[in-house]
């Protein structure tokens, strides 16, 4: 039974009579405990940041530069064999910041200035070692079937604090491997569908929400052809077959309509000079990137849940992806993201946003200790992510690799580790949040995932 049938046969149907009360303010759903925050920020650098040259400092591995290193190949063509490579030690010196003593080498100045709001897992592990799979499954729990992203499960969880905006919203996901997939409902209904802003090759000064306003037609003109569309839904919704689908793509209407209304939290030429400099607005490496972490942050303030900021360069090799040349290609993509990605904690923290915002960041996977060509391969096995906002632990770090950066082997965490913690800080219970599709119960981490209690505060 879903909710319309149960408001109109409960309490002799007179529930029904506020139905359209209640799908003017959707959402209905409330969350399973007291949440600790109420938003998600999640920072997705495509690629495969490495966390040897970024936040996993490897005393060993620097003094073992070009020493043959024996390690088991996953990939197809050399899945299980054994073979020999040279390690490769990192070309960025490395320091330890702020009153925590965390460690954060050159590449990212700015936010080793923030390290004692982050909350470091160094563990990380994952699913996947080519960039379209581990991609998919960070967003989705899934490396290959079509599964719900986790801004959709949220928003088929929680709704969205604003009824004029949607609960996600995914800043430029075409330019990641995946595409729509990463940001798509799949079989969640509709309206937890990601709205897509900005794509591959927009200024981003363009981006904009499409199909808003209909330009062949006055707004009044408008306003009665929506309101002739809802009830004509509304005579169907009734004795149609998938009623689901239907309201589904009313409320999607309707949301299209009420967003109107709040075309001003796309405009950042009203903010004050100061924060423009905050985020490199003005600057040609960060204009980019710092434009979109500026827009996460207004759009988190006015109410959306999930906001999914996608950094790549739109390339066959993503981002952080260097083979060859880490040094020359790491040093681009750091100081394209630094700045911004420091500046936004900043602002949530000055704002009062943070405490109640939730920020991910991280990428599909980390990269080799050894070398191809003065660069890293891929590594899923493990990796640096951090995490900052409410309910978390300051300044502290979670989980290590070992001696050189390999595998993690303490306080392990695997994604779908990170996807039940995001959650609970919403305060949902990933094991309580399912959908019953094609004859059994889904949910985003399938049967596994735990929360990282150590983290918590």
């Amino acid at each position: 039974m879903n909710r319309r049938e149960l408001l109109k046969n409960a309490a002799i149907g007179m529930s029904a009579i506020s139905l359209p009360g209640l799908s003017a303010s959707e959402p209905l759903q409330i969350s399973h405990f007291p949440a600790k925050v109420k938003r998600v920020i999640f920072l997705f650098l495509h690629g495969g940041p490495s966390h040897v040259d970024t936040f996993d400092f490897k005393p060993v591995l620097q003094k073992n530069h070009g020493r043959s290193y024996r390690y088991r190949g996953v990939r197809f063509d050399n899945r299980n064999q054994s073979t020999l490579a040279k390690l490769f030690a990192s070309p960025f010196p490395f320091k330890k910041h702020g009153q925590s003593g965390q460690w954060v080498s050159s590449l990212f100045p700015k936010q080793a200035e923030i390290v004692d709001d982050l909350c470091f897992l160094r563990g990380m592990h994952t699913e996947g070692v080519a960039h379209g799979p581990a991609t998919l499954f960070l967003h989705t729990g899934s490396t290959n079937l079509l599964r719900p992203s986790i801004g959709s499960w949220i928003s088929y969880g929680l709704g969205t604090e604003n009824k004029n905006l949607p609960a996600f919203v995914s800043l430029f996901p075409s330019l990641v491997k995946g595409g729509q997939r990463n940001y798509g409902n799949a079989f969640l209904p509709s309206s937890h569908q990601g709205i897509s802003l900005g794509h591959a090759g927009l200024p981003v000064e363009q981006a904009s929400i499409p199909f808003l306003n209909d330009g062949l037609r006055r707004e009044n003109i408008q306003e009665t052809h929506f309101k002739n569309l809802i009830r004509l839904n509304n005579l169907q919704v009734e004795n149609a077959f998938q009623k689901d689908k239907i309201t589904g793509a009313q409320r999607s209407f309707e949301l299209a309509r009420a967003m109107q209304k709040e075309k001003s939290v796309l405009d950042i030429s009203n903010e004050t000079q100061s924060i423009k400099d905050l985020y490199g607005i003005d600057k040609s490496e960060t204009r980019r990137y710092g434009t979109m972490c500026l827009l996460a942050r207004k759009l988190s303030e006015k109410g959306v849940r999930y906001v999914q900021v996608n950094y790549s360069d739109n390339h066959a090799n993503p981002g952080f992806d260097q083979h060859t040349d880490l040094k020359a290609g790491h040093t681009k993509h750091a100081r394209a993201v630094d700045q911004p990605i420091a500046a936004l904690i900043r602002d949530l923290k000055q704002r009062g946003l943070l405490d109640e915002t939730l920020v991910v960041c991280t990428g599909e996977f980390g990269r080799t200790p050894y070398s191809t060509d003065n660069g890293r391969d891929h590594n899923p096995f493990g990796f640096t992510s951090w995490l900052a906002g409410g309910g978390l632990k300051k300044g502290f770090s979670y989980g290590y690799t070992d001696d050189v950066g390999r595998r993690a082997v303490e306080g392990k965490v695997h994604t779908r580790d990170l996807h039940a913690t995001m959650l609970h800080l919403l305060g949902l219970d990933h094991e309580m949040l399912t959908f019953r599709f094609g004859g059994r119960d889904f949910r985003l981490t399938e049967t596994e995932g735990k929360v990282i209690r150590s983290i918590l505060n």
